[in-house]
């Protein structure tokens, strides 16, 4: 079999998605197969579908499918230890962000304005931004309305063009928005952040053998230890191994929105 490896989660420029493949280039070396028997491929549009194949080996996906789902198909590797505000260890945040056109200093402030959002099942998307206007919301409803953009840059271009006023940004992704598309950072504004959840975890098929698993964890430690540019670019410290525990998280936050009475963004 041939197994297959993808990064896809933070390809905010084409530069970026180079150091992405390198990353994994180091962990193949790692493991002495140097692509013979592990190819890097390109995930293709459908990344649910993708993560659920049986020969996929190393790719990383976000912790609200993983929750809902996902983890009947995969196991997890390691979780990144990223350097951006808002992170902590493997935990990341949403940053709040608004358009500059709006004048709104505070979550609070931002009633019944329009909201984009990447994707119905996006955690730092959906899920903390949810779980951070649920305490403002009345009788289920806090904004005036949700854009589907499909994607975290889209969202921030729906900001900066006024086609919705705010939105939740996953804190790493602003941090490479920062670092690659600055015009875009600067054309929009932060005004707080989420509730910390466990950060997006590198994953792999529950058919992938654990005795692949253990080393491809020490591989990427050793990756980055070994060439600090690609390190700094990529904002990455280290990756710890987390448990679906660590990950139940996610669901918390769900599960308190839903108490404060919002269980749907809107």
């Amino acid at each position: 079999m041939t197994w297959l490896a993808a990064l896809p989660m933070y390809n905010v420029s084409p530069s970026l998605a180079a150091d992405w493949r390198s990353l994994l280039r180091h962990v193949l070396r790692a493991l002495g197969v140097d692509g013979t028997g592990i190819r890097i491929t390109d995930p293709g549009d459908d990344l649910h579908a993708f993560w659920r194949r049986t020969d996929l080996l190393i790719s990383q996906t976000c912790g609200y499918p993983l929750m809902h789902g996902l983890h009947e198909h995969v196991q997890l590797v390691a979780t990144p230890h990223f350097e951006a505000p808002g992170c902590d260890g493997a935990n990341y945040r949403g940053v709040l962000i608004t358009g500059r056109h709006v004048s709104a200093q505070t979550l609070e402030a931002c009633r019944g304005l329009r909201a984009a959002c990447n994707q119905d099942d996006s955690n730092s998307g959906m899920n903390v931004l949810r779980h951070a206007a649920a305490p403002f919301a009345r009788d289920g409803v806090f904004f005036g309305g949700v854009v589907r953009t499909g994607s975290h840059i889209e969202s921030l271009r729906a900001l900066a063009q006024g086609h919705a006023e705010v939105a939740s940004i996953d804190c790493v992704t602003m941090a490479f928005v920062r670092d690659h598309l600055p015009d875009l950072a600067q054309s929009v504004r932060e005004i707080g952040f989420t509730a910390a959840s466990p950060g997006l975890p590198l994953i792999a098929s529950r058919a992938a053998p654990k005795t692949l698993i253990e080393p491809i964890r020490e591989a990427l430690n050793d990756a980055i230890a070994a060439d600090a540019p690609l390190a700094q670019r990529l904002r990455l410290k280290r990756f710890s191994t987390l448990s679906l525990a660590d990950y139940a998280r996610i669901e918390q936050l769900e599960d308190e929105a839903r108490a404060a009475g919002y269980p749907r963004l809107g």
